[in-house]
């Protein structure tokens, strides 16, 4: 009988694991960041796992339980200190080498519209997750990449504009990028997709 090598783990099926656990504990989360920009555009190798998670000190003990040693490492403190300060923690898979990063919302009216609007995907090997919507995957991209971060979000933005062409809503990415004060990057990415030459 085979069994499966821990070290075999891929990130699809770490970021299963993270979102099972958020869904028995009815935790609010959506996954983000690259895991998601693949989602919605041009397939790229990722070891990333991004999720934001509505975690609550009520939770750490069983989070802990559930990601615990020998196949993975999860520090209490850093959860606990991510949840009361809103910031972050991450939960490492020793064997395959990977990491989930899990983030806690920020206190805005733009991160609870998102949590609001995110949805269901299920891919053809059986993942299923909540996941940002394309648009909102865009906008955070682009405030990342006004932070001074890689252009790899301006590249993964350019891929969900062409591979979801008609499907985003640019009205909603328009209005917000005004909001969060990245409208010159919105408009320059657009022109980049819309006229290359």
């Amino acid at each position: 009988m085979s069994t499966h090598d821990p070290a075999d783990l891929q990130p699809r099926e770490l970021l299963q694991n993270a979102a099972d656990f958020f869904e028995l504990h009815g935790i609010a989360y959506r996954v983000v960041g690259s895991m998601a920009s693949i989602a919605y555009g041009e397939n790229r190798f990722t070891n990333d796992v991004d999720v934001v998670a509505d975690l609550k000190l009520e939770h750490v003990d069983d989070l802990c339980a559930k990601f615990q040693a020998p196949d993975y490492f999860v520090a209490r403190h850093a959860v606990t200190d991510a949840i009361q300060k809103r910031f972050q923690f991450n939960i490492k898979h020793i064997p395959a080498g990977l990491k989930i990063d899990v983030m806690l919302p920020k206190p805005t009216e733009f991160s609870a519209l998102e949590q609001q609007r995110a949805i269901r995907l299920t891919d053809p090997d059986g993942l299923s997750a909540v996941f940002a919507t394309p648009e909102d995957v865009i906008l955070n991209k682009l405030i990342f990449f006004q932070m001074g971060d890689s252009e790899k979000h301006l590249r993964d933005i350019g891929g969900i504009l062409k591979v979801k062409a008609d499907a985003v809503d640019r009205v909603y990415i328009t209005a917000w990028a005004a909001k969060l004060g990245v409208a010159e990057e919105w408009a320059m990415i657009q022109k980049r997709v819309d006229d290359p030459s």
